[in-house]
């Protein structure tokens, strides 16, 4: 129960790396405000924290508007009295295609779901972390933008990823002395529901060979990880034990990033 007396906020806390997390957090003690766009999904992930014996607020929520993010974090602050982790997890794989072919208004979705959601997540965060005396920022970005280049069509996506981590690395230094870290962590091939929210179109027609060594996550000899494991690493940084860590990108994928 090393976060007891910790309140937290899980976005994109419906499915995947963010329930898995939101429920481990929960398991530790803190109390969590669970937020998705979808009601009856984070509703369900509010169910099971508190059927396991947590605190859970479930709290609806488009990340990329501003003044559903500015009521859903007064509603969790109001519910639960002060925050002190906050794990901006929410994003989309969007519409990968050939640049020439990616419309206007699926570049600007996934742009201001994943990079402006993150925005507008830490932006109405931090004066409660910095009312708390301080607290732990977690963002998910991914090894796409960041090591890997070679999803064809992935454009939109990559550049949010990239974003994130500069995004990390700038408010990291800006918050140290308010003691909030800032950590993103940048998640591989991982076993969640995201790729059949994955929408490509002709991305072959830009798609470059790579051969690939057998067994393309060498760690597990080809398998995806799980959301739990990623849950681990988000524990380990809301958690004290990564006091002295900030700014700071932590790749998770079995070193699959290093083969492409």
């Amino acid at each position: 129960m090393e976060l007891k007396g910790k309140v937290a906020l899980v976005t994109g806390a419906g499915s995947g790396i963010g329930k898995a997390a939101a429920l481990k957090l929960a398991a530790e003690g803190a109390k969590v405000a669970v937020l998705s766009h979808t009601e009856d999904e984070i509703r369900r992930t509010a169910d099971e924290i508190r059927a396991a014996g947590g605190e859970a607020l479930p709290v609806v929520a488009d990340v990329a508007d501003a003044g559903q993010m500015e009521k859903a974090v007064a509603q969790a602050v109001g519910e639960f009295g002060r925050l002190d982790i906050v794990f901006a997890n929410a994003g989309i794989n969007g519409v990968w295609a050939p640049i020439d072919d990616l419309k206007p208004e699926e570049w600007d979705r996934t742009i201001n779901t994943n990079l402006r959601g993150t925005y507008l997540t830490a932006h109405f965060t931090v004066p409660h972390l910095k009312k708390a005396g301080g607290g732990s920022i977690i963002v998910t970005a991914s090894i796409n933008g960041t090591r890997t280049f070679t999803n064809s069509g992935a454009t939109a996506y990559a550049t949010t990823k990239a974003g994130q981590v500069a995004f990390t690395k700038m408010i990291a230094l800006e918050l140290a002395k308010a003691k909030i870290r800032v950590n993103v962590i940048c998640p591989g091939k991982i076993d969640t529901e995201i790729q059949e929210n994955t929408h490509a179109r002709n991305v072959e027609s830009v798609k470059i060979p790579v051969e690939y060594p057998e067994g393309d996550i060498p760690l597990k000899n080809g398998e995806a990880g799980s959301a739990d494991e990623v849950a681990d690493l988000v524990l380990f940084l809301a958690s004290d034990r990564s006091r002295h860590i900030t700014g700071t990108p932590v790749w998770i994928d079995g070193g699959e990033s290093l083969l492409l």
